[in-house]
């Protein structure tokens, strides 16, 4: 009912940036939150950072001061500006986003991840 779909991954060398979007659609009535996670071979899926429908962000302390995320609630889509990668930032990056669905049922919806390879 909420579909999420991720753009803007590539292959960087590092140092260098990218910026990933991430735009919602689907019977929504309201997002609370959008957030980016990551997902490495063979590691469990951690947190990068979130936003709420506010502008108030939280960061993974790995990640705070080169990543920056940003949303347009009007567009339903979720940015975020990666910089000075390293390779270790080198992972799937999947979209999530939660709210109410238009008959007021709550969702919690994550799009299908964009990859990300840092070289060194």
């Amino acid at each position: 009912q909420v579909q999420l779909v991720e753009s803007g991954g590539g292959l960087v060398q590092a140092g260098g940036s990218l910026r990933l979007s991430c735009v919602a659609s689907g019977s929504i009535f309201s997002i609370n939150a959008m957030g980016w996670y990551r997902q490495a071979p063979g590691k469990q899926r951690d947190l990068v950072a979130t936003i709420t429908s506010g502008g108030t962000t939280n960061y993974a302390d790995v990640v705070k001061g080169r990543f920056t995320i940003s949303r347009d609630n009007a567009k339903n889509t979720v940015y975020l500006q990666v910089s000075s990668l390293k390779p270790e930032d080198s992972a799937v990056y999947y979209c999530n986003a939660k709210g109410s669905l238009r008959n007021l049922f709550p969702f919690n919806s994550w799009g299908q991840g964009t990859q990300v390879t840092v070289s060194s």
